[in-house]
């Protein structure tokens, strides 16, 4: 269609060739004028800058081509906002004699109300200079077009921007528009506003704000409205929120029967929307959206009475939209209608639109004098409303009321186009003269003539308020409210921001904003689900939306500060979530010390058998010249009784704060001293084999009687052991270590083995002396001989060995002190266990039953054991 009406064009121009003639109609038609209705405003001057806006909601009929052709509308609202900009602007700038010298400015204003076929009309009767609607047919009074100001929505604006290029005029919008940056397609095409709809991460963060996440969308029935709510969703769905109801806004209705049956189905789905439990709704309006919402609200308000209120999140709202809103919306009592405004260098002022309504139209119509064109054969007919020279200029607070968004965009606009034909005429006038008699005259600007100026010409400069041209504009957040006078107002209650690294940050005063008596002046919810509390995070359910979930409280070591929380942070180390679940404390540090009660008990314990063993190596020390004592080598007994000794005194190094030199000696002490004494152990039992066989006749064993085989086997077996230490503190000794995880409350302070190889390998070996100690002497126990030890070393090395083989399984299933102290307990058992079996009933015979501690009681037993 774009190409055949560029076609068309085309065509058209070629006709300026031709000069004007009479033509013969043999059939004229005769124009059916039924009412005066207002189509076109306009004000003589050497310059005219032309407006195609719209201002009134009109249906028009259809063409019927059997009827000669009529302009009829089925619905009319008059509105002057969008024509006493252009009426006061212009007047300003002529009786300013500075700003344009010796040049008057007109305007030539044409209302398409908001349709398709007026908008092209009116696009036509502006590019005819003639009686007739055809481009470039010259004949009557030439008009020198600058500029066209308009406010086209995205669908029409090709259409429009393609035919104006044709004759490089500048296209200027200045209003509320929706039209994407397109200047690479149509580079006569000027924006005056920044883009006026908000970001959707902005919309979605002031839903998430609210903490509402259950709402409908209301987007209008175009490309525009397409791409809107694709982004607003996909971005919605990002950050939890639910769009349960998508519902297009018609933009005109229908004439056909399949157009009337498509809008009652619209409806239909509009009506159930409104309706419907959802109590937030973000809507992507314009002024023809807005009245076709209005005009539902208030319809299903009148047929359902108990339809609670909502929460209307519009994206723009114009003045009139506002207006609009109000006349179709409780704002007061029921409902609560929010939009975005782009921020002004001026602080913004907001006023009563309806108080003075009248009184504006009042003045539009008494500043016109309105007449109808002479019905010219075939032609359209306008109703052409001329300025009339004389009329009583506006009191100031009129003229103040008068200056909102719209209106400040169309007098910024066109002092723009003052200030730039001010400097193209001036450039021609140092440049090119044309000289007529004894006069100059400067050559008529043309609208091509004027880009350049345009491009170069600093739109910030124009007013105190400015300008602005950037895409990234921020905006206030606007909360339209209902005083008890019944007037209207908007009241700021938040901001967009870009940050600096281009994210949106959004800020709203609460104090700022007065919800409806049908909120019980509170927020309102709009959820599937209740918020999941601090300490919980959101499971999903199942097949169900994404804002719908349940709440699971977070697990042990993680947790959650803040609402409806997505999943639990994991606590740092060194701290374990509260029983809540909804912050971390610092862990306890926990290492076995002398101030609890189980260091305690065994610190006193060891300290108590350590004295017990001390007090019988006393003993034997006392009575060393008895046979008791002498019997099976005092020197082996002696050393045993001392490694008992430190063996016990061992456990307190595993007492208290890990540090470097209590780690390095802990179990490297523990295991030569266990080595040492069961190396004793052994060298004992040995003895013991070795005498019995040394007393044979003719046997060779004598010489091995004495010190030197027993002190050989101690340290033999005992050095081994200091190998393996040596060893292992050279490549991997034992540090302290701070076990974070194991337990989730406390901070376990502990020794590292550093090589649990080299640690298992030590108890291996003392393992390994053990059971052949515990061998040999279960082979001697009945050996015949004065107190013969064997059968006490092997009772001994069997307490000893299920002490040890138990203490495997039991260190490995504990952490931190409890580890520690297992350890500790088996050193204590097992080193008891040698001091009782051995060394009690020897004790026994010395202070209780002394006459058995005689040479003749011992050289009775021995005769007779020969008899036996």
């Amino acid at each position: 269609m774009l190409l055949l009406l560029q076609i068309q064009f085309f065509l058209l121009q070629l006709l300026s060739k031709f000069p004007c003639a009479t033509m013969l109609i043999k059939c004229p038609l005769k124009v059916i004028i039924e009412e005066k209705k207002e189509f076109n405003y306009y004000k003589p001057g050497n310059y005219l800058i032309s407006g195609i806006t719209s201002g009134m909601i009109s249906q028009l009929y259809p063409y019927v081509f059997s009827k000669p052709p009529s302009h009829r509308l089925k619905i009319e609202l008059i509105s002057f906002y969008h024509i006493l900009p252009f009426l006061l602007t212009v007047r300003e700038i002529n009786q300013n004699p500075k700003l344009l010298p010796n040049i008057t400015l007109g305007y030539n204003i044409y209302e398409n109300f908001f349709n398709a076929r007026m908008l092209y009309e009116g696009m036509l009767d502006l590019l005819s200079t003639g009686q007739e609607n055809v481009p470039n047919y010259r004949c009557g009074r030439q008009r020198n077009l600058l500029a066209v100001l308009e406010v086209t929505d995205s669908e029409r604006f090709d259409h429009l921007s393609a035919v104006f290029s044709i004759y490089k005029i500048p296209q200027i919008n200045y209003g509320v528009s929706h039209i994407p940056e397109k200047n690479h397609h149509f580079p006569f095409f000027y924006r005056m506003t920044p883009k006026q709809e908000p970001p959707c991460s902005a919309i979605v963060q002031l839903l998430l704000h609210f903490q509402w996440t259950w709402i409908g969308l209301l987007s209008q029935d175009n490309e525009r409205g397409e791409n809107f709510k694709r982004s607003l969703a996909t971005l919605a769905i990002k950050n939890g929120v639910c769009i349960v109801l998508s519902e297009t806004i018609p933009a005109t209705n229908k004439d056909t029967s399949l157009g009337k049956m498509f809008m009652k189905r619209k409806r239909q789905k509009l009506f159930f929307l409104i309706n419907s439990q959802i109590k937030i709704i973000v809507c992507q309006l314009d002024f023809q959206a807005t009245a076709m919402l209005s005009g539902l609200i208030q319809t299903s308000g009148r047929k359902n009475a108990f339809v609670g209120g909502k929460v209307w999140i519009a994206t723009t709202l114009t003045d009139i939209s506002i207006t609009m809103f109000y006349y179709g919306v409780d704002l007061q009592h029921k409902h609560a209608l929010f939009s975005f405004l782009t921020h002004t260098k001026t602080k913004k002022q907001y006023y009563d639109f309806n108080s003075y309504s009248s009184a504006v139209f009042q003045f539009g119509k008494e500043a016109f004098q309105c007449s109808y064109s002479k019905a010219v054969k075939s032609k359209k007919v306008w109703e052409r409303c001329k300025e009339k020279e004389n009329w009583e200029f506006p009191l100031h607070d009129m003229v103040a009321r008068m200056q909102s968004e719209d209106a400040s965009s169309i007098s910024k606009a066109i002092h723009a186009v003052a200030l730039i034909l001010n400097a193209a005429s001036s450039s021609q006038l140092s440049t090119r003269k044309m000289q007529v008699g004894d006069h100059q005259s400067l050559q008529i600007v043309q609208p091509w003539q004027l880009h350049q100026f345009i491009r170069n010409f600093q739109l910030q400069n124009i007013s105190r308020d400015g300008i602005y041209l950037d895409e990234n504009a921020d905006f206030h957040i606007i909360h339209w409210t209902v005083f008890p006078n019944k007037s209207t107002a908007g009241v700021e209650i938040g901001s967009v921001e870009r940050e600096a690294s281009s994210e949106i940050y959004v800020s709203i005063n609460h104090s700022a904003i007065q919800w409806p008596t049908s909120f019980n002046k509170m927020v309102p919810s709009s959820r599937c689900s209740e918020s999941c509390y601090s300490g919980y995070a959101k499971l999903m359910r199942k097949g169900a939306p994404i804002c719908c979930y349940d709440c699971s409280l977070c697990m042990e070591g993680t947790f959650s500060m803040q609402e409806d929380a997505a999943h639990c942070e994991k606590c740092p180390d060194g701290q374990y979530s509260n029983k809540k679940r909804d912050q971390c404390v610092s862990k306890s540090i926990s290492f076995l010390s002398y101030e609890e009660l189980l260091g305690f008990i065994l610190a006193f314990f060891a300290i108590a058998l350590s004295l017990t063993t001390a007090f019988i190596l006393g003993i034997f020390i006392k009575y060393q010249e008895t046979p008791i004592v002498k019997a099976n080598n005092r020197d082996l007994t002696y050393t045993l009784l001392i490694f008992l000794l430190l063996a016990f005194l061992t456990s307190l190094l595993f007492i208290g704060h890990p540090k470097k030199v209590t780690c390095l000696l802990r179990q490297v002490t523990f295991s030569f001293v266990f080595s040492v004494a069961v190396s004793s152990l052994l060298a004992k039992t040995i003895m013991v084999v070795v005498a019995f066989l040394a007393t044979k006749p003719g046997s060779r064993m004598r010489k091995w009687l004495g010190k030197t085989l027993a002190n050989s086997i101690v340290l033999s077996c005992s050095g081994c052991q200091v190998g393996i230490c040596m060893i292992w503190l050279g490549f991997s000794p034992p540090f302290p270590d701070s076990d974070l995880h194991s337990q989730p409350r406390h901070i376990l302070l502990q020794c590292n083995e550093g090589s649990v190889i080299m640690f298992y390998s030590v108890l291996g070996y003392m393992g390994f002396l053990a059971a052949i100690c515990f061998f040999v002497a279960f082979l001697a126990r009945k050996l015949p001989g004065t107190f013969n030890e064997a059968k006490w070393i092997t009772f001994s090395m069997l307490v000893f060995c299920c002490v040890w083989i138990s203490f495997v399984p039991t260190y490995l299933s504990t952490k931190g002190k409890y580890m520690v102290a297992v350890q500790i307990f088996s050193i204590l058992a097992s080193s008891l266990g040698l001091l009782v079996c051995i060394f009690l009933p020897k004790c026994y015979i010395i202070i209780l039953r002394s006459e058995l501690n005689t040479k003749e009681h011992l050289i009775r037993k021995k005769n007779e054991g020969s008899q036996f």
